[in-house]
C-alpha cells in the first residue's frame, strides 16, 4: 500500500550541471518527483537522457567541483542536499540502497564477493563477522547464485556477468533499506533470472514496505512492476502519471515513440526472414515502416564452425588441490553461413559467453575444434592468429570493462586499424568519424574519455571498435542489451544493414528473446553449458520442443500492465550447479530431428 501524500522521497525542480571546457552544461531541468513506501516510480528515457543523473544525486555521488545542483531532495524529512558527507555515508547503503547498472564496475576487483557484500551488513547492522558471513550467504541465495557458498570466496572476475549484476542486487538489500534506487537491475540478465529479480524485489518490497526507484529502458520491464512511470527527455520530464494510463494513452509524441520502438515477442510468426525495427521520430511520434531484410545467406559457405567445443575451469580447493571443475561448456557443435546471424540464448552462466570467448582466442577449450574461414584457429602462429583476428571480432558484455579509461574513444577505435596497418592516421580518423556517426554518436565525442559517457554510449562505441577492421565474423556478446529502446532499434537496424551489405555473420549472444526473434535467422539455446535446441527462428520460436526453451519464452515480460503478474512462478526453481566432481563423465546427449534443420536434446 503507498502513501502518496506523505513521500518518503520528494524530489523537488531539481537542476544538475556538470562543468566542462565550453562552461557549465545543464542536464537536468526542474526535475520532480516522488516515491511513496511501497511504491515503485519508474523513470524511463534515452540513453543520456539523465536517469541515472538524477539516482546519483539522490545518493550523492556525483562528483564534487564538477557537479552543482539546486533544488530539493528530501528523504525522511531531510534535504540530502543539505547533509555533510558523514551524513550522506549514513544514510548510503543503510536506508537508501542502489543497485548500480555496470557491475563490473561497481564491485572491488581486489575483493572477494563476501568481503563486499559483509562489509555493509558490519558497518550498518552491528553483526559479528560469522553473523555476516552467514547473512551473506542467504542473501547469495536468494538472488539465486548456483553454488552460493564456494562463490562466496571467488573475486568479480570469476563471475559471469549475470551473476555480477545478482551479487550487486545482493548487496543493495543487504541493510534492508526503506528505498531502493534501482539503476538498470535487470539489464545484464537474461530473462528467467530478470523474472526472479522482479519478484524477488516485490516480496521484499511488500515485506519492508520498501519504496523503489527503478531507472529502466525495457518497457516490459515497466509494465511489470511500476505503479507510476516518470518519462524523462535529455533533461526534462516530458510526462509523468500510473503506467496503464501511459500505456494506454500516452499524451506527448516522445512517449509514443518509445511505446512503438518496443521489440514484441511473437511479432514475427508470419515474416521468413529478419526485420527491421520499426523506428519512430522522437518530436512527432511517426513510425518508419520496418521492412524484412532481403535474403543474405550463403548456405554453401560456413565461415565458422563448432565441433564438439568443451571449456572447463577448474574449482580450486587450496594448497594447491583442485575440488571439482565447473563444466561452462560441454560438447557443443553449430556452424555460421556467410550473412547468417545464429542467436545463442541461455540463463546466465550457461556458457553463452564462454563460448564466444574461445572462438575469439581468449579463452582456451579443454576439447574440440574451432575453425574459422576453413582454417583451425588452434594452433596457429603469431601472424596466422593476427589475420584471424582481423576477420572475427567480438562486441563485448561490459564496455566500460573492455574500454581503456586512459584512452581517447578515437583513439580506440582507431587502434586496431593502425595496429593492422590499413590506413594513415589522417585515414584512420576519418574512418573513425565515419564509425561514430554510423552508430548515432558525433565525430566531435572522438575527443571524450569512455566515463564521460552513458552506459548505452559506450555499448555504441564498442560497436564501432568491432566494425572498424570490416571483419566477416562478429560474435556480440549482448551487444544491444545497455540500449534503450529507441537506439536498440537502431543499432539492431544498423547492424541488419551491415550484414545485408557486407555479407557479415554475428553469433549473437542475448538474453533479449524479442530482439532474437527480430535478427536472427537460426537460434541455439544453451542451458548449463549444452545445447538443448537449435533450429531455424521460426520453428524455435513457434513450436519450441524443450521445456527449458519453453520456460525461458515464458518469462518474457510483455509491456502490457494490465498483464502484469503473469510472470509464471516456477521460475524461482533452484538453478542446477556447473561445478562436477572430478571423476564425473559427462553423458553422451542424443538430439532428434523435430522438423527440417530443428534439431533437440532428449532426455
Amino acid at each position: 500500500m503507498t502513501t502518496e501524500n506523505n513521500p518518503m522521497l520528494q524530489i523537488d525542480r531539481l537542476n544538475t550541471s556538470f562543468r566542462t571546457p565550453e562552461g557549465w552544461r545543464s542536464v537536468l531541468r526542474d526535475i520532480s518527483l516522488s516515491v511513496s513506501e511501497g511504491e515503485t516510480v519508474a523513470i524511463v528515457g534515452e540513453s543520456g537522457s539523465g536517469k541515472s543523473v538524477t539516482a546519483l544525486s539522490v545518493m550523492g555521488l556525483l562528483p564534487k567541483g564538477t557537479a552543482r545542483q539546486d533544488g530539493r531532495i528530501l528523504f525522511e524529512g531531510r534535504d540530502l542536499l543539505t547533509l555533510s558527507d558523514r551524513e550522506m555515508r549514513a544514510v548510503r547503503g543503510d536506508r537508501i540502497g542502489m543497485i548500480f547498472q555496470e557491475p563490473m564496475t561497481s564491485l572491488n576487483p581486489v575483493f572477494t564477493v563476501a568481503d563486499q557484500l559483509t562489509e555493509a551488513l558490519l558497518l550498518h547492522r552491528d553483526m559479528s563477522r560469522a553473523e555476516a558471513d552467514a547473512e551473506a550467504l542467504r542473501l547469495l541465495e536468494r538472488v539465486r547464485i548456483p553454488s552460493a557458498k564456494s562463490r562466496m570466496k571467488d573475486y568479480p572476475h570469476r563471475l559471469s556477468g549475470g551473476m555480477r549484476q545478482r551479487v550487486m542486487i545482493a548487496m543493495a538489500l543487504a541493510c534492508r533499506p526503506k528505498l531502493l534506487i534501482a539503476d538498470e537491475p535487470t539489464t545484464a540478465l537474461d530473462v528467467t533470472i530478470q523474472a526472479q529479480i522482479l519478484h524477488l524485489i516485490r516480496e521484499l518490497q511488500a515485506e519492508e514496505n520498501m519504496g523503489v526507484l527503478f531507472i529502466t529502458h525495457d518497457m516490459g520491464v515497466v509494465a511489470e512492476v511500476a505503479d507510476r512511470t516518470v518519462v524523462l527527455y535529455r533533461g526534462d520530464v516530458l510526462e509523468t502519471g500510473q503506467t496503464t494510463d501511459i500505456f494506454a494513452q500516452p499524451s506527448h509524441a516522445y512517449t509514443r515513440s518509445l511505446l512503438a520502438s518496443i521489440p514484441r515477442l511473437g511479432s514475427m510468426l508470419d515474416a521468413a526472414q529478419p526485420k527491421r525495427f520499426p523506428t519512430v521520430d522522437a518530436e512527432t511520434g511517426i513510425a518508419a515502416p520496418a521492412d524484412e531484410v532481403a535474403a543474405t545467406v550463403d548456405s554453401d559457405k560456413t565461415v565458422l564452425k563448432v565441433d564438439r567445443l568443451s571449456v572447463r575451469f577448474e574449482v580450486p580447493a587450496g594448497m594447491g588441490r583442485s575440488g571439482g571443475r565447473v563444466h561452462a561448456v560441454e560438447d557443443v557443435s553449430f556452424d555460421l553461413k556467410s550473412g547468417e546471424t545464429l542467436a545463442i540464448v541461455g540463463e546466465s552462466g550457461c556458457g553463452k559467453s564462454t563460448t564466444g570467448r574461445a572462438i575469439m582466442g581468449l579463452t582456451k577449450p579443454s576439447s574440440g575444434v574451432i575453425t574459422i574461414g576453413g582454417r583451425d584457429i588452434h594452433g596457429l602462429t603469431g601472424a596466422e592468429e593476427r589475420a584471424s583476428r582481423r576477420v572475427t571480432q567480438m562486441i563485448f558484455q561490459d564496455p566500460f570493462a573492455s574500454l581503456n579509461p586512459r584512452i581517447k574513444i578515437g583513439k580506440a577505435i582507431a587502434e586496431p586499424i593502425l595496429a593492422h596497418r590499413l590506413m594513415s592516421r589522417g585515414e584512420a580518423r576519418e574512418r573513425v568519424a565515419d564509425l561514430l556517426d554510423k552508430v548515432g554518436l558525433s565525430a566531435d565525442m572522438a575527443d571524450r574519455f569512455p566515463h564521460e559517457f552513458s552506459g548505452g554510449q559506450r555499448q555504441r562505441i564498442s560497436i564501432a571498435r568491432a566494425l572498424a577492421l570490416n571483419p566477416s565474423v562478429i560474435v556480440a556478446d549482448e551487444a544491444v542489451s545497455a540500449l534503450d529502446v529507441s537506439v536498440k532499434a537502431q543499432v539492431a537496424n544498423l547492424m541488419l544493414d551491415l550484414q545485408q551489405s557486407m555479407k557479415l555473420s554475428f553469433l549473437f549472444i542475448s538474453h533479449d528473446m524479442a530482439v532474437v526473434e527480430r535478427i536472427s535467422h537460426r537460434v541455439a539455446v544453451m542451458y548449463l553449458g549444452e545445447i538443448v535446441e537449435i533450429g531455424p527462428r521460426s520453428q524455435v520460436f513457434s513450436d519450441p520442443q524443450h521445456d527449458y526453451t519453453k520456460r525461458l519464452l515464458a518469462a518474457v515480460p510483455q509491456p502490457d500492465p494490465t498483464r502484469r503478474g503473469s510472470l509464471p512462478a516456477s521460475l524461482t526453481d533452484e538453478i542446477k550447479s556447473p561445478i562436477r566432481a572430478l571423476d564425473y563423465v559427462p553423458p553422451k546427449r542424443e538430439y532428434r530431428e523435430h522438423a527440417p534443420g530443428h534439431f533437440v536434446q532428449t532426455d
